[in-house]
C-alpha cells in the first residue's frame, strides 16, 4: 500500500468498522441478525425441496417463487457471515477486490429479486386478466429465458460501477469503510478524487432496475385489480384477489424499504449514520427472512405441503 501526500493508492486491504456508533453493542446486534439469517436459509431452502420434489408444483409461479428464494438465499449469504465476523469476532479486514466482489454480488443479486417480483407480478397478471392463454405464454421456453435475462440485465448492469471504481478511482483519503458490508457509495465516497460519474451510475443504475420494475408491477396490480372487481361473483373476485396477496405482501415489503433505505442514505444527511446502516442491513435481511413466511401462510399449496412434511402420519 502506496501513501503519497497523505492519500492511499489503490489499497489492496479495507476495514468494516460495521455499524458505526454501535460498535460496543454489535455482538448482540449480531444475534437477531444471525437469526433471521438462519431462518431465511430453513425457510428459502426448504420452499426450494416442497416446489421441486412436488410435481404438481411445477407451475410457473412456483418457479418464479424457487427463483426468489434461491436468490434470497444466495443475497443474505452475501453480507452474513462476514459481518458476523466483524460483529463477534473482530475481522474487520477484507481485501480490495473481494470487496468489490461482495459489492457485486449484492447489488446483482438485489436486481435479481426486483427482476423476479417484476415477473411474478406479470405470471399473475395474465392468470387473472387472460387465463385461456397463460399455459401459452408462460411456457418452459419463456421460463428459462426470462430466468437467464433477470440475472443477465442484472449482472451487466451492475458490473460498470466495478470498472469504473478499478479505473477511475485511485487515491483514497482512508481504508475505513463506515459501514458492515461493502456497498458501491460507500467506497466511492473513500476516494479523493471527482466520483460524479460514480455517483451518477449508480443513480443510473437504481432508477432503471427499481424504478423501471415499480412501474411495471404497479400496472400490473392496478390491471388485477381492475379486472378483479369486474368479476359478477363475490367469491371469484375473494379468490382471484387472494391468489394475490402474498405477492402484494413481499411487493411492497422489498420496495418500501429499498426506496427507503436508498433515499435516506443518500438524501438523509441529517440522520445518524447508524440509522443508514441498520436500514440498509434490515433492507437486505428482512425480505428473505419474511419472504418464506409470508408465501408459507397465504399460499395454500405451500403451506398444505409443509403441514404434511413434518405433521403427516405415517401408515404402518
Amino acid at each position: 500500500m502506496l501513501i503519497f501526500n497523505g492519500s492511499i493508492f489503490m489499497p489492496s486491504v479495507l476495514t468494516l468498522i460495521g455499524i458505526p456508533g454501535l460498535e460496543s453493542v454489535q455482538c448482540w446486534i449480531g444475534i437477531p441478525f444471525s437469526v433471521m439469517y438462519l431462518s431465511a436459509v430453513i425457510g428459502n431452502s426448504l420452499i426450494l425441496v416442497i416446489i421441486k420434489y412436488e410435481k404438481s408444483l411445477h407451475k410457473p409461479m412456483y418457479i418464479f417463487l424457487a427463483m426468489l428464494g434461491a436468490t434470497d438465499i444466495v443475497l443474505s449469504t452475501c453480507i452474513l457471515p462476514k459481518m458476523l465476523g466483524i460483529f463477534w469476532f473482530n475481522l474487520p479486514e477484507i481485501s480490495f477486490e473481494v470487496c468489490l466482489l461482495q459489492m457485486w454480488f449484492i447489488h446483482s443479486f438485489q436486481a435479481v429479486e426486483s427482476g423476479v417480483l417484476l415477473v411474478m407480478a406479470l405470471d399473475r397478471y395474465v392468470a387473472i386478466c387472460d387465463p385461456l392463454r397463460h399455459a401459452t405464454i408462460f411456457s418452459q421456453r419463456l421460463l428459462t429465458r426470462i430466468g437467464v435475462g433477470v440475472t443477465l440485465r442484472a449482472a451487466v448492469l451492475v458490473a460498470p460501477s466495478i470498472v469504473l471504481i478499478k479505473c477511475r478511482l485511485k487515491l483514497y483519503r482512508t481504508t475505513i469503510i463506515s459501514h458492515s458490508y461493502c456497498e458501491h457509495m460507500a467506497i466511492v465516497k473513500l476516494a479523493i478524487e471527482d466520483i460524479r460519474i460514480n455517483k451518477i451510475y449508480g443513480l443510473f443504475v437504481a432508477f432503471t432496475i427499481l424504478g423501471f420494475d415499480i412501474i411495471f408491477v404497479t400496472l400490473s396490480y392496478v390491471q388485477i385489480f381492475i379486472t378483479v372487481f369486474r368479476l359478477p361473483q363475490k367469491e371469484a373476485r375473494f379468490k382471484a384477489f387472494n391468489t394475490c396477496i402474498a405477492h402484494i405482501c413481499v411487493f411492497l415489503q422489498f420496495y418500501l424499504l429499498a426506496f427507503f433505505s436508498f433515499f435516506t442514505h443518500r438524501f438523509g444527511s441529517h440522520i445518524p449514520p447508524y440509522v443508514h446502516i441498520l436500514l440498509s442491513n434490515i433492507y437486505l435481511l428482512a425480505p428473505p427472512f419474511l419472504n418464506p413466511i409470508v408465501y408459507g401462510v397465504k399460499t395454500k399449496q405451500i403451506r398444505d405441503h409443509v403441514l404434511k412434511m413434518f405433521f403427516s402420519k405415517k401408515t404402518p
